[in-house]
């Protein structure tokens, strides 16, 4: 079946993002290569944000193909942005350690990956000859700026994709294409005056509306941080966070109130994760490690970080938002 007219690209448009809800993905969205000026803008606070060093370690995010999309795929167009929720309803254990709730299922990459293909290929039984190519935040793409210009949600200051009935417990991917489609309009911000992320945060990373500090970022340093023992005020601040750090999304007014829980039998967590304490991690050895991560993004962390971060954490008397 062929797309030829606006009309026929506006079918296209929608019947593309059915498939894409058909996979468990919402919101769903549409925009154009290059983007409007406001993605420019987010590419050169990029930019800045390197040019201050607070991408710490993460050297691939200086990759230059962040800067523009269109050199990812020869000739796209296109880009379909779509969040899968990880929001669900049960909660850790009161006394137990935390793991940031994106790392409780399966590890996203695959799973949004997976099921991007499938849209993808759909898309080509469609359109024959079109090009696509599935990016998830792995992917040298500014992915959380074209979620907004796809209108998922706005970049909230602590640098999460908001979603106006959903929060910002969502993962994002991205399915760029040849094909021309019918683009949604860009999210508008929300965020207001509202400081909570900046002022919860207990480093201080936020240094600013929508700029994050990696190297202050306990999640940051709880994942990426190679080194045999984390800063000191790191060590002071860390509390009972071991595996990333959510504090940021937990004060946002956005993610209070009736949100909707996940289903999906990917984002249910593994017990453990609910219920981990120093004890039962500092008696890991690699087969356990590997037991217990195998397939999950929280792999990331080697055996030897999860006893530096079980060993360093502290417990406290904060009740589970």
């Amino acid at each position: 079946m062929a797309w030829r007219d606006s009309n026929e690209r506006v079918q296209l448009s929608q019947a593309l993002k059915q498939r894409a809800l058909e996979e468990g993905f919402n919101p769903v969205g549409i925009a154009l290569l290059p983007g409007s000026p406001r993605l420019q803008l987010r590419t050169q606070a990029l930019q800045r944000w390197l040019d201050h060093g607070y991408q710490a370690s993460m050297a691939w995010m200086t990759a230059p193909r962040r800067h523009d999309a269109s050199l990812l795929l020869d000739g796209a167009r296109s880009l379909l942005a779509v969040g899968l929720n990880y929001y669900v309803s049960t909660q850790r254990h009161p006394r137990a350690l935390k793991v940031a709730r994106y790392g409780w299922g399966r590890d996203y990459h695959r799973v949004v990956s997976k099921r991007l293909r499938r849209v993808g290929r759909w898309l080509s039984t469609q359109q024959p000859g079109c090009q696509w190519r599935v990016c998830v935040d792995s992917s040298p793409l500014l992915d959380k700026a074209w979620a907004e210009e796809a209108g998922l949600g706005w970049i909230g200051k602590h640098s999460n994709v908001i979603h106006p009935r959903r929060g910002s417990w969502m993962v994002i991917g991205h399915l760029l294409t040849t094909e021309p489609l019918q683009a949604d309009a860009p999210a508008r911000s929300l965020c207001g005056r509202c400081t909570a992320c900046i002022d919860a945060c207990p480093t201080g990373a936020i240094r600013e509306p929508f700029v994050v500090d990696a190297k202050r970022c306990l999640a940051f340093h709880t994942i990426e941080n190679r080194d045999p023992e984390l800063p000191d005020e790191i060590r002071t601040a860390l509390g009972p966070w071991i595996a990333g750090c959510d504090i940021c999304q937990d004060v946002c007014p956005w993610n209070h109130g009736n949100l909707p829980c996940s289903n999906d039998s990917d984002m249910q967590p593994r017990p453990w994760l609910l219920n981990a304490s120093n004890q039962n991690i500092q008696r890991w050895d690699d087969a356990t490690w590997n037991q217990k991560l195998r397939g999950s993004t929280l792999r990331r962390i080697k055996p030897w970080m999860w006893r530096r971060n079980a060993a360093t954490a502290q417990l406290d008397q904060t009740p589970t938002l």
